[in-house]
């Protein structure tokens, strides 16, 4: 949708076109969408145009998207899975397997949801919309070892390396361990130093917090050098730094976009009946064959209507609530419904599977292999380095078959386009699970040379795991008294269960570093919020009331503190609450529910 010339003036006058309404404060506003996913299939228009991509991901977005899709494409789109109207673009990522411990098989883990936050940092710089077609990458496919400065959550390039990268894992026992403890990523993941809830690979234990599951992490670059072009998204793209007083700059000639955090959920809990935690042996699988988790990554295409998302920046500040909630998108309307279509490249990726599609060979930890070409048959050698690291190679598009973009807009919600058929082989015979190493070392396996070449068989089997998860009932409380405790001149109000929007919602996830309670009510107190709340240990939320939550047992609140060991700071889904008085005004309580509630969080910037 695009303003007509009339209300872009109007919008003009009306201030769209000015400076955000608080420059000096980082606002945001979470996009959330219609429906699962757009589509599913080995298709990758940034980093393999016009080719069938080595590996499988899942997508979100505009409806025009396909093998070899442009923005102009994607602004052609009749629907979107965004919910609101006006955002076409594209947002895609590697899907997940699970590789049955006993049979060897994979299977397709279902996808819960994706959430995208759209921070507008507080910044010297004019923030503006992004370009219709700017292209960019975070993360690196090929990855397979820890990443430089280990499980730090670094963003800033002036302070070190930058992370990009993480995985969220909640779960009811946060005592328990995720990773090794002290372990240097070589055969296992590495936990946060700062929060134990998160780290860097997959973790090894069950992630069955509350309503929330396996979560992937990952942020996107938000300075755009036009120099390099939209679609050089290997050296278009880099972070902001540090400009002194809570700002971040783009360097010198750099437009400043959007910086975005998309979290994505899976729902890993329909498996842990099938595996063993704490043995070394996690299950899960990147559909590139990456057996470590390092290399998750994402890609996003731009189509936005540029004057609706220059509103969006200037104007929208309601955070976990939704950018759905904002004036200048209720002025557009929302998209509703299903917006499906279907991958052009025709082949087996869900059910029970004897390999990866694209025969990505599993690689990684204890199958070996150390990510140089470890991503799968295609061959890939690229190291994207969104920010701006020289990459070392480059995709193989030549051992890909070419197929042509479908012609004209897409006519309907659930749409068919021109497609490749790929026939999925059985998985190699194998002796013992002591093979995979070899099979690792084994990655240069072609794809199709063209759809001249494929076998007309197709195989589609579809497998949807669910799990509900029914939760205490409502506790009817206006307010809670207080404990003896006391931390930063607040009172302790008791422990809450908190929810998927955030039960204190004022400031999430404040970047104090090594969280204690003293700390936290200190910074909250001082923002003129009557409540704070740790939760994780490690974290530090700030409010005025408790929305959507209840009190729980004080037992519920049982995670020492990152920054105090001899006090806690809430839990699995847990806040430990202080007030003035001791009192917590509880607002919306709510009770029972399902699990694809899932959590839709927040993220600071230091995630």
């Amino acid at each position: 949708m695009k303003l007509t010339t009339a209300t872009a003036l109007l919008a003009l006058v009306t201030g769209v076109a000015a400076r955000k309404d608080n420059p000096d404060k980082r606002t945001f506003a979470v996009l959330r969408f219609t429906n699962k996913q757009l589509t599913k299939g080995r298709l990758d228009p940034i980093v393999s145009p016009g080719h069938v991509a080595s590996h499988v991901h899942s997508v979100l977005g505009g409806s025009g998207f396909g093998l070899g899709s442009t923005g102009k494409d994607l602004m052609a789109s009749n629907c979107s899975t965004a919910l609101v109207k006006g955002d076409n673009s594209n947002y895609w990522f590697p899907s997940l397997y699970f590789k049955d411990p006993k049979t060897g098989k994979l299977e397709d883990v279902e996808m819960f949801y994706a959430n995208v936050y759209y921070f507008f940092e507080a910044s010297n710089d004019d923030i503006k919309p992004f370009p219709v077609g700017l292209s960019m990458l975070t993360g690196d496919p090929n990855l397979r070892t820890p990443p430089k400065d280990g499980a730090s959550s670094n963003l800033d390039p002036s302070k070190g390396p930058v992370n990009p990268v993480k995985w969220t894992c909640p779960r009811s026992d946060m005592n328990r361990a995720a990773y090794p403890p002290g372990s240097d990523g070589r055969m296992a993941g590495i936990a946060d130093p700062n929060n134990k809830g998160e780290g860097v690979g997959f973790p090894d234990v069950n992630c069955d917090g509350y309503a929330s599951p396996l979560r992937g992490d990952l942020h996107f670059p938000s300075c755009y050098n036009p120099e390099k072009g939209l679609t050089n998204y290997k050296e278009n793209m880099v972070f902001p730094s540090d400009a002194g007083n809570g700002k971040q700059d783009c360097p010198k000639g750099h437009l400043h976009v959007p910086h975005l955090f998309l979290e994505v959920y899976w729902n890993t809990p329909a498996f842990k009946d099938r595996w063993t935690p704490g043995q070394g042996n996690q299950p899960f699988v990147l559909s590139n064959g990456d057996a470590t988790g390092y290399s998750n990554h994402a890609d996003f295409m731009a189509a936005w209507d540029e004057d609706l998302l220059q509103g969006i920046i200037n104007h929208c500040d309601k955070g976990s609530a939704g950018m759905d909630q904002c004036t200048e998108v209720l002025k557009y309307g929302l998209n509703k419904g299903e917006c499906t279509i279907e991958s052009p490249v025709d082949e087996t990726i869900n059910g029970v599977l004897g390999a990866l599609p694209g025969k990505n060979m599993i690689t990684g930890w204890r199958y070996g292999g150390s990510g140089s070409n470890g991503g799968g048959s295609g061959g890939d050698k690229e190291k994207p380095q969104p920010s701006g690291q020289k990459p070392t190679g480059d995709d193989n598009p030549k051992r890909q078959p070419t197929i042509s973009q479908p012609a004209g807009d897409v006519k309907h919600t659930t749409t068919s386009a021109a497609k490749t058929t790929i026939a999925q082989e059985p998985e190699p015979a194998r002796t013992s699970d002591s093979k995979a190493t070899s099979e690792a070392g084994s990655s240069q396996l072609a794809l199709p040379t063209g759809p001249s070449g494929c076998t007309p068989k197709i195989h589609t089997v579809w497998e949807t795991l669910t799990v509900t998860a029914a939760l205490p009932g409502v506790t009817h409380q206006p307010s809670v008294a207080n404990s003896t405790r006391a931390a930063g001149g607040f009172k302790y109000a008791g422990c809450f269960k908190d929810s998927s929007n955030r039960a204190l919602g004022g400031e999430t996830r404040a970047n104090l570093g090594a969280i204690s309670n003293e700390k936290c009510v200190t910074h909250c107190k001082g923002a003129g919020f009557a409540l704070a709340g740790t939760e994780y240990g490690g974290q530090c939320y700030c409010g005025n009331e408790l929305t959507g939550s209840e009190r729980v047992d004080d037992s519920a609140c049982n995670v020492a503190c990152e920054g105090d060991g001899a006090d806690t700071c809430g839990g699995s889904w847990t806040l430990s609450v202080y007030s003035q008085d001791g009192q917590a005004s509880l607002k919306g309580a709510k009770g029972r529910r399902h699990a694809h509630e899932h959590v839709q969080r927040h993220r600071s910037k230091h995630h």
